[in-house]
């Protein structure tokens, strides 16, 4: 549950929006997946929906114009945004400065390509709530759940189909690569969608939220890289079945033998598998 603290923010609006691009001289590149929430109602139901409370640290990747962030920081306890834009970054202090002035010490601003932090100031983050770019929104939100342990669960918006495909199942046409991965470090499942008219610019594709919360990845002796190495040899040639696709990884016979020690049909294809399954293989080939 989501509640207010005293002194709450006060929201972007598409006026708002506009005139901040003006000032910056902003010209969104889709390069960097820059589409911003122009409608408050928005950025509030995706707070609501992460259901984070007045206890968290969120994590934030691309604020952008601080949208989504100020609405953060009506609920969190902490919101570090990791923005990579020196132009936007530049100018986000000052806009919580005017629209948060209660909230600023809860603020933190990290200038830095999400895809190459290391480490985050201050106390350990326990979720991650953003509007991804979605030109590297898989890669950002892997590389964030293994680097953050103590995120316990968090919110992404993405592109629809890639929100499909974050929270498939086995066995479905959409289950791949960032299923099984995301799978190792959390439950995930579909959220909701979001309408194009929030955004400005409007962007060409639809949006969807995908939550998560934090689990115990599958109990195996390889290491996630093993895993990770098998789930991308796995898919690789969809078409391709197990016995046929993991010979990129060892010698027919070891296949052979780890395929039976996971209790599975080497004829199999890799997108009938879950996680675990995925991990034993990984188990037998090491």
């Amino acid at each position: 549950m989501t509640s207010a603290v005293p002194g709450s923010p006060r929201l972007l609006g598409a006026a708002d929006v506009r005139r901040l691009a003006d000032e910056l001289d902003l010209r969104p590149t889709k390069q960097r997946g820059q589409n911003f929430v122009i409608d408050g109602n928005t950025v509030r139901r995706i707070v609501a929906s992460s259901g984070i409370g007045p206890d968290d640290v969120v994590v934030e990747v691309g604020p952008g114009l601080g949208s989504l962030t100020l609405a953060l920081l009506e609920v969190a306890r902490r919101v570090v945004a990791i923005e990579v834009d020196d132009k936007l970054a530049s100018r986000l202090p000052t806009t919580i400065a005017e629209h948060a002035p209660d909230q600023v010490a809860a603020f933190e601003l990290v200038l830095a390509d999400a895809m190459r932090v290391t480490e985050l100031p201050g106390p350990a983050p326990t979720a991650l709530v953003a509007n991804l770019p979605y030109n590297v929104s898989v890669p950002v939100l892997l590389h964030l759940l293994a680097l953050l342990p103590s995120l316990e669960r968090g919110l992404v918006m993405v592109q629809a189909e890639v929100a499909d495909r974050l929270a498939a199942a086995p066995g479905s046409k959409t289950y791949g690569v960032p299923s099984v991965k995301a799978a190792w470090y959390a439950d995930v499942r579909r959220a909701g969608s979001i309408g194009r008219t929030v955004f400005w610019p409007t962007p060409n594709v639809d949006s969807g939220l995908v939550a998560w919360t934090r689990r115990e990845p599958p109990s195996t002796a390889a290491t996630r890289e093993q895993v990770f190495a098998v789930v991308d040899a796995a898919f690789a040639h969809r078409r391709k079945a197990l016995r046929g696709a993991l010979r990129t990884l060892a010698p027919a016979s070891d296949v052979d033998r780890a395929l039976a020690g996971a209790g599975v049909d080497p004829l199999t294809r890799g997108e009938m598998l879950d996680v675990e399954q995925f991990a034993r293989i990984a188990e037998g080939l090491t």
